[in-house]
C-alpha cells in the first residue's frame, strides 16, 4: 500500500510538471513609471491568458530592446514608447480624446496596448482581455482604436432606507453597520467595482442626506458627529478602501449631499430642525457646512462632489447662488489649500429644483472644474424623444460650457420587474447626444434604489440588485460608450449575450431580448399617457384609481411629464372631451396606447416562450425574468380595459347619461380581473413593488408604515371602487328628477393665534389681503363662514408667510393655492421637488376651484393636520390665502367645486 501511494505521489508530480512545462509562455511589459490603472488593466490581460494555459509575467521596463512575442502596455507618453511605434499610430494617439486608447500589432510579435491616459490604457486592456476570452486566443494581427463619446459614465447607489430612522426625517441616514450592513462588505465593493470597470463606468455617486459627519468630525464642532468613535473610524477606513480601489479601475467617487441638511446633534443642541426648507441662510449652518466640505476635502482630495441645492431648502432664488458661491466653494477651496492641493476635484450642481444656469454664471469665475446634471426623463423611463421646455433647459445647461450629465433617476415606473430593451436604451442614449447635447450619464439602479443591494424578488437570501440587473448595467454602459451601432448588429450582439446567459442558441437569444424590448415599451408609455407625475410618489405597476385617471389634475398633475417627457398626444381627459365635440385628435391617444401595449405583451409573451424551450443554464433566474414578462402583460391589460371604463366615464360627464356609465362596467370588471392575475404572478415572487415605502408614495395609494406596496392589497381597493361603481349605478337609476343632497358648511375651530391679529369671514365680496383690495368673487359653500387670517400680499411674496398658533384639540388648517404659475403666487406642495411637501398630509388638493378672487386665478385647497399643541408653520415665498382652520374629525371630503366654470367632477361615482 505504501508502494502505491509513492508511485500515486510521483506521477501526480510528474503529470503537473509536464502541464506547467506545456503552458506557453507570453510576456506582459508595463512602463516603469508607476500607473495604478495600468497595473489594474496588466492584470486583467494575465487572468484572461490563464484561463487559455498560458502563464503570463509581468515586466516593468523603460525600453524594450530586443523583447519579442510580448505585450507592451502604457500611457503614450511613457518612455517605452519612445522610438517604438510607426507615425500613423502616434497620430492616431495623440489626437484621441481622454479615455481613448490604440491596439496595434507589430511586425515582430509585440501587441501595443496604448492609451491617451491611465484610464485609457486601462480600457485597452479590458478591450484585450474580452477579445482574448471570446475568441479563445491572443490575436495575431490587430489594428483597433477607440474612445468615449460620453464624457462621465457613473452609476449611483444611495445610502438611504425604504423608511425613516427614529427620530430622523427624508434623506437623514447617518453610517452605521446597523443601518448599511453592507457599506461595510469589501466583497461587496470590489464585485460591484469589477462591474463598473467592466462596463467602462468612471464615476461612482454615493447618494446621502448630510455625509459629513458620519466622515469626521471637526475641531469646531465635535459634537456634530453622528456615529460613535468606533464607527467613525470603521467609516474612515471603509472610504479609504473604497476609493483607492476605485481609483485604479479609473472611477471617481462622487459623494452628494443635500442642502440644507444638517445632523441631528449639531441641529438639537442649536435649538434648530435638521432640515426646514423655507428658513433662511443661518450663519452658524453655513460655517459649519463650509468647515465640513473643507474637512472632507482635506481628508479626501481624490473625492469629487455633487451638490443638490434644491429640494431640502427653497428652490430657484439668490439663496441658492449664495449658498454655492459663499459656502460650498469656499469650502472646496480652504480644504485643497489645507490639503496643498491645487487641481480642482469635481463639483456637480444638481439642477433639480434650482436655477441651474444663473448658479453657474455666478459660480465659474470662482472654481473651473464644475458640472451639471439634470434628469432625463424625471423620475422614470418614458420616451427617447424628450422636448418642450425640459429639452430646452438641458440645452441651455449643456450650452454653458461644461460637461452636462442626464439623470436616469428612480425609475418608479419600471419598479420592480426587470427591464432589458436595448432599443428604448441605445435610442435615450442617442437623444441625450442629439436633443439634449448632454455628455455624461449617471445611472441609477434599476429597481430597489431605496433597499440597495438587494432586489425586491422573494427569494431565499436574497437576490442582490447588481446580478439581477446586470443587463441594465451593460446597457446602458456600451451605449455611452458609443451610442452609434447598427441595429442589426446589436441584435446579434445581445442575442449572443442572453444565449451565453441562458444556454440558449442565438435564436433562443434573439427571442429572450425581442421579449425585453417589447415588454421595454409598456411601462413607458403607461405613464407618459396615463400617468400623474414623473416622480417617485407613483408606483405605476401597484395600478391607478379610477378617479386618477379621470380626474388628474386633483392629485397634483406633474404637467411636465406630458409636456417635456412624452411625445406630442392626449391626456385621457382631453380625448374625452374632443370625442364629445366631435374634434379631431393630435398625436399619441390613450386609445392607441390601450391597443398597443396589450400587443407588446402579447408579442412579449410569444418571445419568452419560444426561448423557453431552450434554456439549459441559469434556469431560476429565467424562470423569474419569465414571471416578469407575464406581469408586464397583465399589468398592460388591467391599464388598457380601465382606460377603455375611463373614457365612456367621461362621456357621461357630457352627456349625464347612464347608459355610458353602464358601457364601462364590463370594462371596468375586466381591469379588476387582470389586476387579480397580476397579484397572482407577484404574491410569492415578490416583496414589494416600490422600494420607498415612506408617507412621499401617493399614488395609488398612500404609503405610510410599509402600507400598500404590494399588489395584493391593492386588489381590494380596486374590487371595492368596483363595487361602489356598480351601487352608484344603480342610485342613479332610482335617484327622483330633481332631488339635491344637502351641502354642509365646515364649522371653524377655536385656536389662538400668536402671530396674526386680523381676521375675515370667507364669503363673497370679503377683502382677502391687507394690503391690496382683492375680494371674493365666488366661494364653495363648504368654506362659507369660516374665519380666515388677513395677510399682506407683498410681504407673502418677499419673505413668506408665517403662521404661530396654539390649540387644545387637533385641527387642520386650510391654506388656498392659486391656481396658476406664477413667481408672485406660492407653489402647492409638490413632491418631485420638496420631499417635505406631505409633512402636515398637505400635497393632495382637497377642494380644486373652491374660491375665485376679481382679477386672479382660481383657488385650489389643501389641507394642513395639527395635533394640540402650539405650533409654526413656515411656508415659502409667494401669495397664498389662510382660509381657517376647522375640527380634525371634521369629514373634508375632496371634491372639485367647478368655480372655475369647466364643470364639476365625477369621482363621487367611485368614492
Amino acid at each position: 500500500m505504501k508502494r502505491f501511494l509513492i508511485f500515486i505521489s510521483c506521477l501526480f508530480v510528474s503529470v503537473t510538471s509536464s502541464i506547467a512545462a506545456n503552458r506557453f509562455q507570453k510576456t506582459i511589459v508595463i512602463s516603469t513609471a508607476h500607473h495604478a490603472r495600468v497595473s489594474f488593466g496588466a492584470e486583467r490581460i494575465s487572468e484572461a491568458l490563464a484561463k487559455l494555459n498560458y502563464s503570463a509575467k509581468i515586466e516593468q521596463k523603460d525600453k524594450l530592446g530586443s523583447t519579442r512575442n510580448a505585450i507592451v502596455i502604457g500611457i503614450f507618453s511613457d518612455k517605452i514608447f519612445v522610438n517604438n511605434l510607426p507615425a500613423d499610430i502616434k497620430n492616431k494617439i495623440s489626437t484621441s480624446k481622454k479615455e481613448g486608447f490604440h491596439i496595434y500589432s507589430s511586425k515582430n510579435g509585440l501587441l501595443y496596448v496604448i492609451g491617451n491616459d491611465a484610464s485609457g490604457a486601462l480600457y485597452g486592456c479590458i478591450e484585450l482581455a474580452d477579445r482574448i476570452t471570446s475568441s479563445g486566443k491572443v490575436p495575431d494581427q490587430l489594428a483597433f482604436s477607440d474612445q468615449p463619446e460620453m464624457v462621465l459614465r457613473g452609476t449611483c447607489i444611495g445610502l438611504q432606507k425604504p423608511d425613516y430612522l427614529p427620530g430622523h426625517d427624508v434623506y437623514e441616514y447617518p453610517y452605521t453597520p446597523e443601518t448599511f450592513p453592507w457599506l461595510y462588505d469589501k466583497a461587496l465593493w470590489i464585485k460591484y467595482l469589477d462591474m463598473m470597470v467592466e462596463n467602462r463606468y468612471n464615476s461612482l455617486y454615493l447618494w446621502n442626506g448630510h455625509p459629513f459627519s458620519s466622515l469626521l468630525r471637526l475641531k469646531d464642532y465635535p459634537y456634530a458627529v453622528e456615529v460613535d468613535d468606533a464607527t467613525l473610524k470603521k467609516n474612515e477606513e471603509i472610504f479609504q478602501f473604497l476609493t483607492k480601489e476605485a481609483d485604479k479601475r479609473g472611477i471617481w467617487v462622487i459623494q452628494m449631499f443635500y442642502n440644507i441638511i444638517i445632523p441631528k446633534p449639531f441641529a438639537d443642541k442649536h435649538g434648530l430642525k435638521t432640515q426646514d426648507r423655507n428658513r433662511p441662510i443661518v450663519p452658524i449652518i453655513a460655517d459649519y457646512t463650509k468647515k465640513s466640505i473643507a474637512a472632507f476635502v482635506q481628508k479626501y482630495p481624490n473625492v469629487g462632489l455633487m451638490v443638490a441645492l434644491g429640494e431640502a431648502m427653497e428652490g430657484v432664488g439668490q439663496d441658492d447662488i449664495d449658498w454655492f458661491t459663499k459656502t460650498i466653494i469656499p469650502g472646496v477651496k480652504e480644504g485643497l489649500k489645507a490639503a496643498g492641493i491645487k487641481d480642482e476635484p469635481p463639483i456637480v450642481l444638481r439642477a433639480h429644483d434650482t436655477d441651474a444656469p444663473s448658479v453657474m454664471k455666478a459660480a465659474l469665475p470662482l472654481y473651473k472644474n464644475l458640472y451639471t446634471e439634470n434628469k432625463f426623463n424625471g423620475e422614470a423611463l418614458t420616451t427617447y424623444t424628450p422636448r418642450g421646455a425640459w429639452a430646452e433647459l438641458n440645452r441651455k445647461l449643456a450650452a454653458i460650457g461644461t460637461i452636462n450629465i442626464s439623470n436616469v433617476h428612480i425609475l418608479a415606473n419600471l419598479e420592480p420587474f426587470r427591464y432589458g430593451s436595448a432599443d428604448f436604451i441605445q435610442k435615450s442614449v442617442q437623444a441625450m447626444n442629439k436633443i439634449y447635447g448632454a455628455k455624461g450619464l449617471h445611472l441609477y439602479p434599476q429597481a430597489s434604489y431605496w433597499d440597495w443591494p438587494y432586489a425586491a424578488d422573494a427569494v431565499k437570501g436574497r437576490l442582490l440588485e447588481v446580478d439581477r440587473d446586470w443587463i441594465w448595467y451593460k446597457e446602458w454602459a456600451r451605449y455611452s460608450w458609443k451610442s452609434e451601432r447598427d441595429r442589426a448588429q446589436e441584435i446579434n450582439y445581445w442575442g449572443k449575450q442572453l444565449a451565453d446567459k441562458y444556454g440558449a442558441d442565438l435564436a433562443g437569444g434573439k427571442a429572450i431580448l425581442n421579449a425585453y424590448e417589447e415588454s421595454g415599451e409598456i411601462s413607458p408609455k403607461l405613464l407618459r399617457r396615463y400617468g400623474i407625475t414623473d416622480g417617485n410618489r407613483q408606483t405605476l405597476t401597484l395600478g391607478m384609481l379610477m378617479t386618477q385617471l379621470i380626474n388628474p389634475y386633483r392629485y397634483g398633475l406633474f404637467t411636465l411629464m406630458y409636456e417635456s417627457e412624452a411625445p406630442e398626444g392626449e391626456m385621457i381627459i382631453e380625448y374625452a372631451e374632443k370625442e364629445w365635440k366631435k374634434q379631431g385628435h393630435i398625436g399619441e391617444t390613450p386609445v392607441q396606447v390601450a391597443r398597443e401595449v396589450v400587443e407588446h405583451g402579447k408579442k412579449a409573451i410569444l418571445a419568452i416562450n419560444v426561448a423557453a424551450a431552450n434554456i439549459t443554464k441559469d434556469t431560476a433566474e429565467f424562470k423569474r425574468l419569465k414571471t416578469d414578462i407575464y406581469c408586464y402583460d397583465a399589468m398592460a391589460n388591467f391599464y388598457a380595459e380601465k382606460v377603455k371604463a375611463a373614457l365612456w366615464i367621461l362621456r357621461y360627464k357630457y352627456s349625464n347619461q347612464v347608459s355610458d356609465l353602464e358601457q364601462a362596467l364590463p370594462f371596468l370588471q375586466n381591469s379588476v380581473n387582470h389586476y387579480a392575475a397580476l397579484v397572482k404572478l407577484t404574491d410569492d415572487n415578490y416583496l414589494y413593488a416600490n422600494s420607498m415605502q415612506t408617507k412621499q408614495r401617493k399614488i395609488p395609494m398612500r404609503g405610510v408604515d410599509k402600507t400598500y406596496i404590494h399588489w395584493k392589497e391593492m386588489l381590494p381597493v380596486f374590487t371595492k371602487e368596483l363595487d361602489h361603481f356598480k351601487r352608484s349605478i344603480d342610485s342613479l337609476k332610482s335617484i327622483k328628477p330633481g332631488a339635491v343632497a344637502p351641502i354642509v358648511p365646515y364649522k371653524s375651530a377655536t385656536v389662538n393665534l400668536l402671530n396674526q391679529s386680523e381676521n375675515y369671514m370667507v364669503t363673497k365680496d370679503a377683502q382677502l389681503f391687507a394690503d391690496t383690495a382683492v375680494r371674493i368673487k365666488e366661494v364653495a359653500v363648504q368654506l362659507t363662514g369660516l374665519q380666515g387670517i388677513k395677510l399682506n400680499k407683498a410681504k407673502q411674496i418677499k419673505t413668506g408667510t408665517e403662521i404661530q398658533f396654539s390649540t387644545k384639540t387637533p385641527v387642520k388648517l386650510l391654506v388656498g393655492y392659486f391656481n396658476e404659475k406664477n413667481p408672485q403666487y406660492l407653489a402647492p406642495p409638490q413632491l418631485e421637488t420638496d420631499a417635505s411637501a406631505n409633512n402636515y398630509g398637505q400635497s393632495e388638493i382637497k377642494i380644486s376651484n373652491a374660491l375665485v378672487p376679481y382679477g386672479l386665478p382660481p383657488v385650489n385647497v389643501h389641507a394642513y393636520a395639527f395635533a394640540a399643541g402650539t405650533h409654526t408653520l413656515t411656508l415659502g415665498k409667494g401669495a397664498c390665502l389662510v382660509l381657517g382652520f376647522i375640527d380634525d374629525k371634521q369629514e373634508l371630503r375632496i371634491f372639485n367645486a367647478g368655480l372655475d366654470g369647466r364643470g364639476k367632477d365625477i369621482d363621487w361615482l367611485f368614492e
